[in-house]
This record gives structure tokens, sequence and C-alpha cells, in this order.
């Protein structure tokens, strides 16, 4: 936590908080136009961005996935989601330097030890699983939008496999170049911002099990109790309701919109007004999922203060 308020009273870090989100947002936009679920989600080769700034500029590589994902939302169009957004890209970012730091303290990833390529595939992991789960539970939970099982699913997805095809060769390109620059977050931030907190390791414990944990326990509960499917005829369906989220009534008679009563010969059968459309009762997963799911949602902050 003191890493990240550091950020804001060190200029070059705000400089590289600006610079992770820009770099974040110019590579998101483009995709834009092949989304996965229209308004919601896209293909993103750009996830990769935020684990290579956060590895490299600590902090500052938080703030800019945060902010870079709300300026993408801008070329998507803005809503509540976006607020979940912020979220769980603010936390994919911050995950993979302050699991590292937990790890392996202020040093940097080598490329020649086989073990840091263990470390990085798992961190990208729990980051990818931080994410989906955030956004997963805001949006189906507290929007009632895109359920969980659907969602949950393709973001996790999305953003581990671009991040362990693309981040580790963008990563061991750039340190080297960032190193000799003075640029990387151990090298601006204060010894006491840059070392592990006393209780990194129960942090990381928490924010790991809340994170996997919370997108595998909210994948069992939604798929099983609430039974939503997860598959490609299911995908599809949740496309069909975005795009036409309502149903069209059928047109009434002419008694029925004059509010008259018309004389018919005897034996005429007279049409009967169509009855109006009920509105469709709220989803009841949503208490049951969302109170299931907030213990995890506990333990991801409390390893956020910890770490």
């Amino acid at each position: 936590m003191k890493a990240l308020a550091a950020v804001w009273k060190d200029t070059r870090m705000v400089v590289l908080t600006a610079v992770s989100a820009a770099l974040f947002a110019a590579i998101l936009i483009p995709f834009k136009i092949l989304p996965i679920i229209p308004g919601v989600t896209e293909i993103r080769p750009a996830n990769a961005i935020p684990m290579v700034m956060s590895l490299l500029f600590g902090p500052a590589g938080a703030w800019g996935s945060s902010f870079g994902n709300l300026v993408g939302d801008f070329f998507l169009g803005l809503g509540p989601g976006s607020v979940f957004g912020m979220i769980g890209n603010f936390l994919y970012g911050f995950a993979p330097y302050a699991l590292w730091r937990t790890l392996f303290r202020d040093r940097m990833p080598d490329r020649a030890r086989a073990g840091d390529w263990v470390a990085l595939m798992a961190i990208f992991l729990v980051a990818g699983s931080a994410c989906a789960f955030t956004i997963g539970w805001g949006i189906d939970v507290v929007i009632g939008g895109v359920p969980f099982a659907i969602l949950g699913s393709i973001i996790f997805f999305n953003n581990v496999v671009m991040s362990v095809i693309l981040a580790p060769p963008l990563l061991f390109a750039l340190l080297p170049r960032v190193r000799a620059w003075g640029l990387l977050y151990t090298q601006i931030l204060p010894e006491k911002a840059v070392r592990r907190p006393r209780f990194a390791w129960l942090g990381a414990i928490l924010f790991t099990v809340g994170s996997v944990g919370g997108l595998g326990y909210g994948m069992a509960v939604a798929t099983g109790r609430y039974a939503q499917p997860v598959g490609i005829p299911q995908f599809w369906k949740a496309l069909t309701k975005l795009a036409a989220p309502g149903t069209a009534a059928p047109p009434a008679s002419a008694t029925a919109l004059t509010g008259s009563v018309a004389r018919v010969p005897t034996g005429t059968a007279v049409a009967t007004p169509a009855p109006k459309p009920v509105a469709p009762p709220p989803a009841p997963h949503r208490a049951g999922l969302g109170m299931a799911l907030a213990p995890m949602l506990v333990l991801i902050a409390l390893g956020v203060l910890l770490l």
C-alpha cells in the first residue's frame, strides 16, 4: 500500500503511470472492432501490457492499467461496468509486481532461470483470475448483465493466453533498456516503499486464494446451483439477449387502442386485446451468488492491504 501511495509523490512515477495507461489504451482501442461480447469485452492483445508495465514500473503499472482501461472504454461506451473494469484491471496490474516482490524481493526476472518462468506463469494466472472474478461478479451480481460463468471464463482465458504468449518477450526485451535508463520502480521509489512488507506472504496467500478460489468457486456455484451453462450455444444466446433485451408486444386491436366497444353483427368474432407484456422478475441468482462470493472479495481486499 505504501508503494501505491508513493506513486503520486514522485514526478517520474506519475509520468510512468501516464505512459502505461496510454500504451495500454493505444493497443486496446484498435481491437474494439473485434468484440467477443459486444459492449462488454473484445479480443485484447493489450492484456500483456499491464503484466510488463507492472513488473517494470511497479505500482505505476497498476494505476496505468486501471486508467488505460477507462480510456479504452470511452471508445466502447462508458457505463456502470466501467467501474468494475477499472477495479478489475487495477488488480490485474497490481498482482504481478506485488507477488513477484513477495517471492524475490527487488530482483527482476531472469530469462535464464527456469524458476522465474514458472513464477511468471503462476503470477499471470493469479492476475487473470483476479481481473475475471472482480469484473464478472460486478457485471452479473451488481449490474445484472452477462452471466458470471460466461463473462468470467472469457476474461480469464483472454487475460492468461495473451499474457503467457506476449508478455515474456516484451518484458525481456525492455528490461535491460529500462534498467539502463534508471526507470525501474526499484530505482525510483524510496527503499521503504520498495522493500517487501512484513506480512506480504500472508497478503499473497489471501490474494491468491481470493482470486483463483473466487473464480473457481464462482464458476462452480454459477454453473451448478444456478445452472448457468457455459458453451458455444449459451454464448450465442447471451449475445442474442444483449442485441434484443426485450420482446416487442404484438399490435393491439383497434378496440383496445381506442378504449371503446365496437358494435359488430351478431355471430362475428371480436378480437380480444393482446395481454400487456409482463416484465421479467429479477434474476434469482444475483443475491445468492453475491453472498456466496462476498468472502472472496474480502480476501482480495485484505491481500491488497497487506501486499
